[in-house]
């Protein structure tokens, strides 16, 4: 079935003047005059059937539609100009892999080891950036994603990583006498929270069988590293990953509060849409990955 599109031509003219909001300066960027630049813009508000820009005062603006348009039309222009410049660059062998990654998991237990990748794959060009919370690959240009939850995400294939054990931490100063010997006396502490694991103090406390103290309460940080470094700063007792804090329990910067671990019922996992499972890039790196963990 043929695609109901404009010519690319219009689209990379309703782009430049949308940049300039002026077909003048849109044409010296195009590299075409200025009356054919109006032209596609015409030609293309005639195939949408409204318009795009309208003049204020001698000014260009856009229409209502036409901001909306042209955000959309931006992403397809990028995504577009990507894929051909990568293809370009790599002729299908290798390329970018965008990954999305969770900041502290990135930080410390996945950058340490891409140097091994990067021996193996020279040909696959990584780029990471870090996401928190779990998001549509069709509205961002991302390839991959490192998610921490359950084997749940629409459209995405996942492959299991690893779990987790947590185990409440907290500055040495704060634990006087060595570890609590109850769980219970963490009523009398602050329990650092981290905002995209609301419930972990909750998790926790409930399979430590204390009743009585609030798992939600207290200060939020959005990041692990973040709370790592409060708990740190002696601001209160945090529930975090055991294989994210090693170094600080080793060098003495964190001391287990409670000597109580709780395996985690969600898991870290690598995540991408179904329909990218053959890219080369994907592909080299999902095995290596699967191979670092063991899986």
């Amino acid at each position: 079935m043929r695609r109901t599109l404009p010519s690319l031509m219009a689209l990379q003219c309703f782009d430049a003047a949308v940049r300039h909001l002026s077909f003048t300066r849109a044409a010296e960027e195009l590299a075409l005059t200025q009356s054919a630049v109006s032209r596609q813009i015409r030609a293309l508000e005639d195939f949408i059937g409204r318009p795009l820009f309208e003049r204020v005062k001698q000014r260009l603006v856009l229409t209502s539609a036409g901001e909306g348009y042209a955000a959309a039309i931006r992403d397809v222009l990028d995504r577009a100009e990507a894929a051909t410049l990568q293809l370009m660059a790599h002729g299908g062998q290798g390329g970018v892999l965008r990954l999305a990654v969770l900041p502290t998991f990135g930080s410390r237990w996945l950058i340490p080891r891409l140097g091994d990748f990067a021996r193996r794959h020279p040909e696959v060009e990584l780029e990471l950036v870090t996401q928190v919370r779990p998001f549509d690959f069709d509205k961002e240009a991302v390839d991959a994603a490192i998610h921490f939850g359950p084997a749940l995400w629409p459209g995405a294939t996942c492959h299991r990583l690893m779990g987790e054990t947590i185990v409440p931490v907290c500055a040495p100063a704060l634990l006087p006498g060595g570890a609590l010997p109850d769980a219970r006396a963490l009523a009398d502490f602050t329990l650092l929270q981290h905002t995209t694991r609301p419930q972990a103090w909750s998790e926790w406390l409930h399979a430590a069988g204390v009743a009585g103290v609030d798992g939600m309460k207290g200060p939020r940080f959005e990041q692990i590293y973040m709370v790592i470094q409060a708990a740190i700063a002696g601001l209160g007792v945090a529930v975090l990953p055991t294989f994210l804090v090693d170094e600080e329990l080793a060098d003495g910067r964190l001391a287990v509060a409670v000597d109580a671990p709780l395996h985690s019922q969600h898991a870290y996992y690598l995540v991408h849409p179904a329909t990218k499972s053959d890219l080369a890039p994907v592909r080299a790196f999902r095995d290596w990955l699967l191979a670092q963990v063991g899986a």
